[in-house]
């Protein structure tokens, strides 16, 4: 059923964003040098990669320029980058990811393979007893505030209670905490 519901929203989501997806593509192609959509490698579904799909919030040659780890104010993102990230836009293009069954709209975020070396070899391993998200419990309670050690807690924590109407109340909450900035 959650497998079905992923597949009907995401499809719905691709056709409604299209303009958007298409505008905000030129948009990153005019701002910087280098391809709109981003692509990387993240760990899935019982421990397999998969390549995601981000519009590019960051210079092209990031990654050699610094790690994984970004904040606010890391100087390798763009002008259009700084946007597409504070409205969560650069998201868009992991529906794609959802249709093709590497991720799911909820569930832990997807990790790179290097990321491995921050969990326990069991963490790791229940971390991956489901499908990667878009959103997750962490993204939806603490949006990118939440400090390591939180986030294993959250996607554990989901991984222990996945199911669809899980699945519906942390969209919920993410639309909430995106759209409707918790103030502090």
């Amino acid at each position: 059923m959650k497998r079905l519901f992923d597949i009907a929203v995401s499809a719905a989501a691709l056709l409604a964003a299209s303009p958007l997806l298409a505008v905000l593509m030129v948009w990153i192609r005019l701002d910087s040098p280098g391809p709109a959509l981003f692509r990387q490698t993240r760990i899935g579904l019982n421990g397999q990669p998969f390549t995601i799909f981000k519009l590019r919030s960051m210079v092209q040659d990031a990654a050699e320029r610094g790690g994984y780890a970004t904040s606010a104010t890391d100087a390798r993102i763009t002008r259009v980058g700084q946007f597409v990230r504070r409205t969560s836009l650069d998201e868009l293009p992991q529906l794609f990811n959802v249709l093709r069954g590497d991720m799911s709209l909820v569930g832990p975020r997807p990790d790179t393979p290097m990321q491995e070396a921050n969990y326990s070899p069991e963490d790791w391993q229940r971390r991956h007893q489901v499908r990667p998200g878009i959103t997750g419990l962490a993204q939806a309670r603490l949006r990118s505030a939440a400090t390591a050690e939180e986030r294993l807690a959250l996607d554990l924590e989901y991984v222990s209670s996945a199911s669809l109407s899980r699945d519906l109340a942390i969209l919920f909450e993410t639309v909430r905490t995106v759209f409707i900035r918790k103030t502090v």
